[in-house]
């Protein structure tokens, strides 16, 4: 096999497992519904994928928010403007930091554990039982947990963006000496609630559909084996991270190009 045959191949495996992805994606929209009517279902794994992913987003956006004011308030003296410094750290909260950081730790956190539960329920043999019982695994399983990832995200990406905040004001304010009401009422008039934070929720929503579907369809696909679920965790942090940080990318260009 020559060079030009290997790179064939190669493009069309690619292809057969986008496809193979998109139709495990439709599939799994269509039981949605299905799952809407046990709604109790889907709060159940919105305690076990957002509650417990609740302590590290909230650790690092306190992190992120004490270095992000540290950063801006060397960088904006440089040029006289310390007083914006409410402003940016908002911002770049609200667009950017907060939506995305969370989803990278949701990947990392909430995403191998849906794909290891799942890969697990299917070495186990728990899907098969399901299937030979006629019940849908798609609407029984992974519907309430994709749901319930949809829900989280944009919920852990705001408490991310509040508590950086709050992060930015302890070094601003009560360490640095920035006045309070200065921190506070240029936030409230340079903000835009749709524009900022509402692009911010629409991102959060996005990448709550990319790493639940891809944690998902890793944990479905799997070999049902210890080595095969083993590897499907490390796929699903890979690939979600990987989208993620696309399509942040093409959202921020759609949403932002235009003043």
């Amino acid at each position: 096999m020559n060079a030009l045959q290997r790179l064939g191949q190669i493009a069309l495996n690619l292809l057969e497992r986008w496809g193979h992805g998109a139709i495990f994606f439709l599939e799994l929209l269509q039981a949605v519904p299905a799952s809407l009517r046990r709604f109790g279902l889907v709060v159940q794994q919105i305690h076990a994928i957002g509650n417990r992913s609740l302590v590290i987003i909230l650790a690092s956006g306190l992190s992120v928010g004490f270095v992000l004011a540290l950063q801006m308030y060397y960088a904006l003296t440089t040029y006289g403007a310390a007083e914006s410094l409410g402003l940016i750290v908002n911002l770049a909260l609200v667009r950017e930091l907060g939506p995305v950081v969370a989803a990278l730790l949701f990947a990392g956190r909430a995403g191998t554990s849906l794909t290891a539960e799942i890969g697990l329920m299917k070495a186990g043999e728990q899907i098969a039982a399901m299937e030979l019982m006629a019940i849908d695994p798609r609407a029984r399983v992974l519907a309430p947990r994709f749901l319930a990832g949809i829900i989280s995200m944009p919920i852990l990406a705001a408490l991310f963006s509040a508590i950086g905040i709050l992060g930015a004001y302890v070094v601003a304010v009560l360490l640095i000496g920035i006045d309070a009401g200065n921190f506070w009422s240029i936030q409230q008039s340079g903000v835009d609630v749709w524009r900022d934070v509402g692009n911010g929720v629409v991102k959060s929503m996005v990448f709550g559909v990319i790493c639940t579907a891809v944690a998902l369809y890793q944990g479905y696909e799997t070999e049902a084996t210890p080595e095969g679920v083993a590897y499907a965790t490390t796929r699903t942090v890979v690939t979600a991270s990987l989208g993620v940080l696309a399509m942040d990318f093409i959202l921020t260009a759609l949403m932002f190009s235009t003043p």
